[in-house]
């Protein structure tokens, strides 16, 4: 009966939080339209604007563990709605900066927007039983990056129909608008969890939760990346001269002692692993996490990195034109409308270790043939490889991420964060690679990585299947608690 379903109106919610995660990359991304209209209106070189567009990623690293934090400490629905309304500030700086650095400051601010995602995996997981958590993960981050698309297409007309010189700077300025106007509408037409539900929140704010000493040093270890992209950044700006060579060893040093901070603050929130034993119903393992990372880095991180170079490939080795190139590389990115979705089901329906390997394989496999396509192949060949390759990549994102969920409930945010961070670290460290090699040398290196995270999903756990669920603690006074079970169905996601 949908009077006694326990997650009654989670479609509401689905679409309310999906339209939220799409509007922020339509914000995230709003520059990308516009790239040769502000080269040549503000007079910018070939290799500012790269700068900028690379660095439109920096600040979404270390903003997915920070936000990822906030959401499991306050709640999604605050922290969305706050980060909608104050990225919007940036975005109006930069619809009418009229300097580089007023471009690349207000950029590197607006990558924050891109930590949105984390926020909706909580707030979905909150959502939606075990049974079809996948699938609707997968609805979530499909069609909510599709909103990078929407702008690409959106974004110049409506600076069309406005017209004028400035009509670029006035369409961002509107995706700026929408974004605070939803921050509002979202506050008021969403909860946290369904009504009666606990939100379970982090114990504390800080480093994230472990709970073996094994595992407080994996995390002290896998935390390295994120610093270590942020100086690889750094050297970026400093070889293309945008910064000197005393200004980039200022930038290393202050990220030396953040990570060594951060070391600490890790080990002082973590040190009850070393004072007392942890209750095995709160133990989780690190190692699920570590891996799930990696997964990301080459599913989400390879798509970054490809999409980013795909164009250029297509047009040098057939001779195509730019417009037949960017369609061919924006149908890579297409696919994610269903081939995450589909991800997230398969990991629901078949068992999430076991298409999580699968996807990682197949992209394996689909990278490495793509390394040898040459002129000699024909068009369409060439396209349907690519596209493979594209399922396996967007399917096995939303294969990590109908597990992520499942690691542990009340630190899912910070859970999340990191592991979408990494997405982020493999797309830089991706196209790092591609500036030192040839496009074939490019998608081997790719395919060999993603066949040792292959194998090192082997030693990932399958998350318990239970035919009931244990809903969280109801307070129901004060100094009164009790439990219900939550018999989620086989159905429809709104039946739950």
């Amino acid at each position: 009966m949908e009077g006694n379903n326990p997650y009654q109106g989670n479609k509401r919610i689905l679409l309310l939080t999906t339209f939220a995660f799409f509007l922020s990359f339509v914000v995230w991304f709003n520059m990308a339209p516009f790239t040769t209209t502000i080269m040549e209106k503000l007079h910018l070189t070939k290799t500012e604007v790269g700068i900028l567009m690379s660095f439109n990623v920096a600040l979404t690293i270390p903003a997915r563990i920070v936000i990822g934090m906030l959401v499991d400490r306050f709640g999604p629905r605050r922290t969305y709605s706050a980060l909608l309304i104050v990225m919007s500030i940036p975005c109006f700086f930069f619809a009418f900066g009229t300097s580089f650095w007023q471009l690349f400051i207000s950029r590197i601010f607006l990558g924050i927007i891109g930590a949105g995602f984390v926020i909706g995996i909580r707030m979905v997981s909150e959502w939606f039983p075990q049974k079809q958590i996948g699938l609707a993960e997968g609805i979530y981050g499909g069609w909510g990056n599709f909103g990078s698309a929407a702008a690409a297409f959106s974004l110049p007309l409506i600076a069309l129909w406005i017209g004028g010189e400035n009509g670029w700077r006035y369409a961002i300025c509107l995706s700026g608008v929408i974004s605070f106007v939803y921050g509002i509408v979202y506050y008021l037409s969403v909860q946290d969890a369904p009504k009666g539900k606990y939100y379970k929140r982090a114990k504390r704010m800080g480093a994230l939760e472990v709970t073996s000493q094994r595992d407080l040093f994996g995390l002290m270890m896998m935390t390295f990346p994120i610093y270590g992209i942020l100086g690889v950044l750094t050297w970026k700006l400093e070889t293309a001269s945008i910064i000197s060579l005393k200004i980039a060893a200022l930038i290393y040093g202050v990220l030396a002692v953040l990570y060594l901070w951060n070391l600490a603050k890790i080990w002082s929130d973590n040190s009850d692993v070393f004072e007392k034993d942890i209750p095995e119903e709160e133990k989780f393992s690190f190692r699920q996490v570590a891996i799930l990372d990696l997964a990301y880095l080459i599913t989400f991180g390879s798509e970054l990195a490809v999409v980013s170079m795909l164009p250029m490939f297509f047009e040098e080795t057939f001779d195509l034109t730019v417009a037949k190139s960017g369609v061919i590389a924006a149908s890579f990115a297409f696919t994610n409308l269903a081939a995450r979705p589909l991800g997230g089901w398969m990991g629901d329906r078949f068992g999430r270790k076991k298409t999580l390997l699968t996807m990682l394989l197949g992209l394996s496999l689909s990278y490495i043939g793509m390394s040898f396509i040459t002129s000699g192949w024909s068009l369409p060949a060439a396209i349907a490889l690519t596209m493979l390759c594209s399922f396996f990549v967007q399917a096995g994102a939303g294969a990590v991420f109908s597990i992520v969920p499942l690691i542990k409930k009340r630190i899912t945010g910070q859970v999340s964060g990191m592991v979408g961070a990494y997405g982020n670290i493999g797309g830089v460290a991706f196209l790092t690679v591609l500036g030192f090699v040839s496009s074939s040398i490019f998608f081997k290196v790719i395919g060999i990585t993603a066949f040792l995270c292959f194998a090192a999903a082997f030693f990932l756990k399958e998350p318990k299947q239970e035919e009931t669920e244990e809903a969280e603690t109801f307070p129901q006074s004060k100094g009164m608690e009790k439990k219900i079970i939550v018999k989620p169905a086989a159905g429809g996601l709104d039946q739950a």
